[in-house]
């Protein structure tokens, strides 16, 4: 007990904490919790003291630290259940086009950027990423680029991955020379960005293992990483080079699905030798994105009725996907759906009831009443990036006029007993689970009010959904924790949005704060 006046700090007093078990002094066990003393193991937690009538604390054993974290909140480590990884990394390297207000602003910057000779990102193709032109004045088109930038190819992906903006040179580059306006949407999208040079893997797995220790700094122990391509293969080699500061569940495509079932690869499987990688779930598309105006839904688009894709698009036939999710999960493949309009929600679920499967559904932004109580009675997680909803509500009014009422609909899905988990989708918003607690419980990010206050979610309901289900911290539970400086349930929206996490564990190893060794 002797350190404990020198820990109080949270610095450590002797140099580092070894790797290895350690007791966790005055931590307040979950938000609003009572302090307790809590024992990690190897990898687990051990020993849980809170209040009286326990048992009484745990003695520590040799070259075992007790740390005293003065009234610290002890969570269950946080995941973010939507993220590309490759993406995100490259993102934070790439030109930020985030908050441009139109196609000519965004040519302005690349104007600028190229001027200055920045090939960042990949070679000498100028990658820029975060633009969203639903409600632009003007239209995304390669002659406004060809003009900021004639000789040098320009590649720039919208915020939700589902378009992509090009120059003449770029186009002719993936050999789509004679495009006829540069924006390329969905499927197109991703075979010209799979075409372009992009930074060598080397590279991009640097970028990654920094981007892995950024997000442990935000109290993140686990991701599902979606990137499109062999996600598996990736992390098999990464594996081998670094250990990851974060779990990750590596998706499998359909491209890659048969060579999953030959390996004999199951959801929940190791891959490489971390201990930390696994294989996720089987990655499908119903449709496409809001701000693309391609989501599938009942009524058309404003402006596009009577038009080719006035619904959006369906990007998979029902039939095709029961046969995929059948495939999958006959060999334990678990699938996870792409939904966001209504009708796409519709079809992913009767897909569900058809394959009799537990799974999950990606994004589930718009949907028809009758569909809520379907998640829970399928046993079907909805797994939910509640950034999007502040990020995307004025997009959502102008284009989902008078349905808004159903859409993030998070309260209505908690109230029919679905279980939410919480993804960022990055880099369409910052992998930081932080900001999804916060649109969660406040609805808003900009000062304006609550839109549509009903679907607020408490702090414990989305503390809960942050943590992918867990909701306390007990014996035999993976030690995967993180501590903060502020009780969760006594924070306010801004608070909670910068939410101070003093500590974060994965796997019984310190991999963020004051206590890590490496």
């Amino acid at each position: 007990m002797e350190d404990h006046a020198r820990a109080r700090s949270g610095s450590p007093a002797d140099g580092p904490v070894p790797e290895g078990a350690c007791v966790l002094d005055r931590v307040r066990l979950g938000a609003g919790g009572p302090l307790a003393r809590v024992r990690v193991a190897g990898g687990r937690i051990t020993h849980v003291f809170a209040g009286t009538g326990t048992g009484g604390p745990v003695a520590a054993a040799d070259g075992e630290r007790v740390l005293d974290l003065d009234g610290r909140v002890l969570l269950p480590g946080l995941w973010d259940a939507h993220v590309h990884l490759a993406e995100w990394a490259g993102a934070r390297h790439r030109l930020d086009l985030a908050g441009t207000a139109s196609a000519r602003e965004v040519a302005d910057l690349v104007r600028r950027r190229g001027g200055a000779g920045d090939a960042r990102g990949g070679g000498t193709v100028l990658f820029g990423y975060g633009f969203r032109d639903g409600l632009w004045p003007d239209a995304p088109h390669k002659g406004l680029l060809d003009a900021a930038l004639p000789d040098r190819p320009v590649a720039l992906v919208s915020a939700d991955l589902h378009a992509a903006w090009l120059n003449s040179a770029c186009l002719a580059l993936v050999g789509r020379g004679g495009h006829p306006t540069g924006l390329v949407r969905e499927t197109e999208c991703h075979e010209v960005l799979a075409a372009l040079p992009g930074a060598p893997a080397a590279v991009v797995d640097e970028w990654i293992a920094d981007a892995c220790e950024a997000a442990a700094a935000r109290g993140v122990t686990g991701v599902i990483d979606f990137q499109y391509g062999d996600t598996v293969g990736d992390w098999e080699r990464r594996s081998a080079a670094f250990r990851p500061a974060v779990r990750v569940a590596a998706a499998v495509y359909p491209s890659r699905l048969d060579a999953a079932v030959e390996r004999g690869l199951r959801t929940g499987d190791p891959v490489g030798g971390s201990g930390l990688v696994t294989v996720g779930p089987l990655k499908l598309f119903t449709d496409g994105s809001l701000n693309t105006r391609t989501a599938l839904c009942r009524d058309p688009y404003p402006g596009l009725e009577g038009t080719e894709g006035a619904h959006g698009i369906e990007e998979t036939s029902p039939r095709e996907l029961v046969r995929l999710m059948r495939r999958a999960a006959a060999h334990g493949i678990q699938p996870a759906v792409h939904a966001i309009g209504d009708h796409a929600n519709t079809v992913a679920l009767d897909a569900f009831e058809d394959v009799r499967c537990r799974g999950r559904i990606e994004h589930a932004q718009l949907l028809s009443p009758e569909d809520l109580p379907r998640f829970a009675r399928l046993g079907v997680t909805a797994g939910v990036q509640p950034r999007h909803a502040t990020d995307d509500r004025d997009v959502a009014d102008r284009h989902w006029a008078g349905r808004t009422a159903r859409a993030f609909a998070y309260a209505d899905l908690r109230a029919a007993g679905a279980r939410l988990e919480f993804g960022s989708d990055a880099p369409v918003s910052p992998l930081d689970p932080w900001l999804a607690v916060a649109s969660a419980v406040g609805r808003t990010d900009d000062g304006r009010p609550a839109w549509h206050p009903e679907q607020c979610l408490t702090v414990p309901d989305a503390l809960v959904a942050a943590a992918r289900g867990r909701r306390l911290v007990r014996v035999g539970d993976p030690a995967d924790l993180v501590l903060v400086d502020v009780d969760p349930a006594r924070a306010d929206t801004d608070t909670l949005r910068t939410m101070p996490v003093h500590a974060t564990m994965t796997d019984g190893r310190w991999t963020h704060g004051p206590y890590r060794t490496s």
